[in-house]
């Protein structure tokens, strides 16, 4: 197996993917990105063993091997169980990694998919092979229905979410070591000649104005994402990037984690019932902080945003430098006002570099960190989930989570726009999540 995360960079626009066939071209086309984001999962877990594949530390931590099937069962059981003459690969498979679809039938308890040991990593291989044959030949027929390529294509999305969460939950996977495995020896480094981007912090004034909200209809996009909506933006300020680590230990020396004042009720309960004292992966040493890494233990570079911080750490953070976290209308606003915030290559997964935050910089909207809001996780004004079993895909969660913009170091290019809209609980830290400030006028 391939071990270069980077090694496919092409791609086609959403646009193209989701067009009707018109011919053979077209079916190469989409036959060819199916196997590159197929493969892509593949390639995270090539520098990974057997035994790490099968780790799970944690219940919200999936093994990577969960991921490599969990993601093939979607294609199985969404495009392909129906088609005349599929036989599955295994039959207890379609309980085994179902996540959480409860019309699909019954899912195994997500806290204990580590509880695993069959099938092994060569057999989930095995299962991919056999769902991507099958796949691939439907593609190359040229007869997908118009329902069948929106499950295509929201089968692709999915599994670049997952290939996201298998860097995530293989980093705590590794970091609950106490050798600190290197994930990979990745010899580019992060560019800190632009260090001064990161020292002065700037504001875009916004009046109060109305303004179009959501995915403007171009291309792919979760439901949730829609329907576009006007959305009254009150007069404020936002800063041009996220708060950088250096920032952040101002708000540990200042003995922001022992002062309940900045802190929300359930927000302080986690600090004391976890031991919170820094942000997930900090280690202090004899003289200075440390940071875990996918490319290992590390000193702290206090130019890169701060990373893998809860809501409650951002909102806490907030209120002590007395501003307050962005709704996610007012981040979308400013990142689709902003020419230069819209595309950051260098600061997603497939730049090359170690996938870690980038030293911040400014208008940086996409990559480096998924950025909290103040936002509540819910439907926009006239939101309708999708109907059957795939309605159980976003709409479900629209409660007790709160809504992250931007896209992180982890993120796949393709896969990220500036209406999406991710969404986690107030306590999750071991994803690559940071924030930026705003203030009211």
């Amino acid at each position: 197996m391939a071990t270069d995360l980077q090694s496919e960079q092409s791609a086609l626009t959403a646009d193209q993917a989701t067009s009707p066939s018109t011919g053979t071209s077209t079916n190469r086309s989409t036959g060819e990105r199916y196997q590159r984001i197929r493969a892509m999962s593949v390639n995270i877990a090539a520098p990974l063993t057997p035994e790490d594949c099968a780790m799970q530390t944690m219940p919200d931590v999936s093994p990577t091997r969960w991921h490599l099937a969990h993601t093939t069962w979607f294609f199985e059981t969404f495009l392909l169980k129906e088609q005349p003459g599929f036989r599955p690969f295994h039959s207890d498979f379609e309980r085994l990694f179902n996540s959480y679809y409860n019309s699909v039938g019954e899912p195994f308890p997500r806290h204990r998919r580590g509880q695993l040991s069959r099938p092994g990593l060569e057999e989930t291989l095995q299962y991919r092979q056999h769902v991507d044959v099958a796949v691939s030949q439907l593609i190359d027929q040229g007869e997908l229905n118009e329902h069948q390529r929106y499950v295509l294509e929201l089968g692709l999305h999915h599994e670049q979410q997952h290939q996201e969460l298998m860097l995530t939950d293989i980093k705590h996977v590794l970091a609950s070591n106490p050798l600190y495995p290197i994930y990979t020896k990745n010899t580019a480094t992060n560019n800190n000649t632009e260090a001064s981007l990161s020292t002065t912090l700037q504001w875009s004034e916004t009046p109060e104005t109305i303004v179009e909200i959501g995915h403007n209809g171009k291309g792919f996009a979760y439901d949730n994402e829609s329907p576009r909506h006007r959305e009254l933006i009150q007069p404020h300020a936002i800063a041009d990037r996220c708060v950088t680590n250096g920032e952040y230990l101002e708000f540990i020396n200042a003995g922001g984690y022992q002062q309940p004042e900045h802190w929300l009720s359930l927000g302080w309960t986690a600090v004391n019932e976890n031991g919170w004292k820094a942000p997930q992966y900090w280690v202090r040493g004899d003289e200075d902080w440390r940071q875990f890494t996918l490319s290992g233990l590390r000193p702290l570079d206090l130019h890169e945003p701060v990373c893998h911080v809860s809501y409650f750490e951002a909102d806490a953070y907030a209120r002590w430098s007395g501003k307050r976290l962005p709704t996610e209308f007012e981040w979308e606003h400013a990142a689709t006002a902003n020419p230069t915030g819209s595309v950051f290559a260098d600061r997603l997964m497939e730049s090359g570099h170690v996938i870690h935050p980038r030293t911040a910089g400014a208008s940086d909207f996409t990559g480096n960190v998924w950025e909290w809001t103040g936002s509540q996780y819910l439907p926009y004004p006239g939101y309708r989930p999708v109907s059957g079993a795939l309605g159980e895909y976003n709409g479900k969660f629209m409660c007790n989570q709160f809504v992250l913009r931007g896209g992180s170091c982890a993120t796949s290019s393709d896969h990220i726009r500036l209406s999406y809209r991710n969404f986690f609980p107030p306590d999750a830290r071991w994803q690559f999540s940071g924030f930026r400030l705003a203030d009211s006028r």
